[in-house]
């Protein structure tokens, strides 16, 4: 005899998605800042 109901998972879940880049699209001029950024060299600063 079984003591207690089978429930749902509880887990979170996102309604959205986790990375910026989905919502971002490829001819968007924030991809140059993007690539300056990366580019950039922080260890001569």
């Amino acid at each position: 005899m079984k003591r207690f109901i089978q429930g749902k998972p509880r887990t979170p879940f996102t309604l959205l998605s986790e990375c910026l880049d989905d919502y971002v699209v490829e001819e968007n001029p924030v991809r140059v800042a993007d690539v300056f950024v990366d580019e950039f060299d922080w260890g001569a600063l």
